[in-house]
């Protein structure tokens, strides 16, 4: 495969799992999310100035995958205007699509807006095995000042990219072991001067960041990116890793795990053995509640992960039966895929349990609650509530 090959866009099919190595990378401003319907906006980084560069539109992949803090995270959990790195396909069906198709596009309005990975700076940081090194601070009145940092592999050697100036605020929050601090209190312990610079010795920091207007658009500094957030260490880190990860792990048990079916063995009046793969990016305690011997339950879901019925709960439309096998790929699973497929019998299959169909599926200890009505299509399969009508366009006003 040559490099055009590897560039050219990408459209994934539906019940596989694209090719990591198709994904098209940027990176942008989160400035709206619709959660329920899994998809937002984006001000994608390019040549333009952010002040000026219209956010796009883009849908999660129903396999696509949020990390927050370095760890698995829901589009509801991420702050607007975080930046956040991506990578993003085709639409698979752009009759479908539940967000604007791009047929002209360009560097901050691409035409790959269907993200199967979705991530801040920390996440993009801890997975790519990465730090920020700060150089140099420098702080006006207490209150504000820049940061002179640049990222780099945690491990040292090749890879140290561009140093980067960064604006810092009173707001700006700083972690420390199990402390939240803000700029006065390391002014107020000698550590950070309350004018004036201070050389920082490359110290190793996890950062979270974001942009904000800052009364100059010039090209030289209307790109500057903002701190929001500066991890002084890997306990602080790891603490906030852990509180994203428990807040979503209760999500996922709540609306239980979406999954590929991959086939389907149909028996006698109904009885049915299905195949499913379970996502990948969750929690592996929630994997590991998939045992063989147990009771589980699954239900038809849509694209973007909605639940086909639930007006009381899901128990209602869903299927159970014993969990016949658990199996697990070792090696080579795509992104998007846990690599655990689930064979679970049935007495009597629904019809949205189909191969290349999405489903939800749980444990019978999971809980077994009633979702917000966002969260549902009431059994209209062709539902994509709000349309596609509703997202913003940017443009000129004309008046009548």
């Amino acid at each position: 495969m040559n490099q055009e090959q590897a560039s050219a866009p990408f459209r994934p099919e539906a019940g596989k799992f694209p090719p990591p190595e198709k994904a098209k990378a940027y990176d942008g401003q989160l400035m709206f999310v619709d959660h329920a319907n899994r998809r937002g906006s984006i001000r994608v980084t390019g040549g333009e100035l952010m002040h000026s560069t219209a956010p796009q539109p883009f849908a999660m992949l129903p396999y696509g995958i949020v990390r927050h803090h370095g760890a698995p995270a829901d589009l509801r959990d991420i702050p607007l205007g975080t930046m956040m790195h991506g990578r993003f396909y085709l639409p698979p069906d752009p009759k479908l699509s539940s967000v604007p198709v791009v047929t002209q596009p360009s560097v901050t309005r691409p035409a790959e807006n269907h993200a199967i990975l979705l991530e801040d700076e920390p996440s993009f940081c801890l997975r790519e095995g990465k730090v920020w090194k700060l150089k140099e601070v420098t702080l006006k009145g207490g209150m504000q000042g820049m940061i002179i940092a640049h990222r780099e592999a945690k491990t040292g050697g090749e890879g140290k990219e561009v140093e980067c100036q960064m604006s810092i605020d009173a707001a700006t929050r700083l972690w420390r072991g199990r402390e939240q601090l803000g700029l006065a209190d390391l002014i107020a312990e000698g550590i950070w001067p309350a004018d004036g610079k201070k050389g920082l010795d490359g110290q190793d920091v996890y950062l979270g960041l974001t942009w904000k207007p800052d009364g100059n658009w010039t090209r030289r500094t209307g790109n500057r990116l903002h701190i929001s957030d500066i991890w002084l260490d890997v306990n602080a880190m790891q603490r906030a890793s852990l509180r994203q990860t428990e807040a979503h792990r209760e999500l996922i048990r709540c609306r239980w795990m979406p999954a590929y079916v991959d086939a389907v063995e149909y028996g006698k009046f109904g009885e049915a053995t299905v195949t499913a793969t379970l996502f990948g990016g969750m929690d592996p305690s929630l994997y590991a509640d998939f045992k063989k011997g147990i009771n589980g339950q699954f239900a038809a879901s849509e694209f973007n992960l909605k639940h086909a019925y639930g007006t009381v709960t899901e128990t209602l439309v869903a299927n159970s039966g014993p969990i016949l096998d658990v199996m697990k790929q070792e090696k080579d699973v795509p992104l998007g895929s846990s690599g655990i497929q689930i064979k679970i019998k049935v007495t009597q299959i629904i019809e949205g349990a189909r191969p290349g169909r999405i489903i939800r599926i749980r444990p019978m200890n999971w809980p077994d609650d009633a979702v917000p009505r966002e969260e549902y299509t009431e059994g209209h399969l062709d539902e994509r509530f709000p349309s596609p009508d509703t997202m913003p366009k940017f443009g000129p006003i004309r008046l009548n």
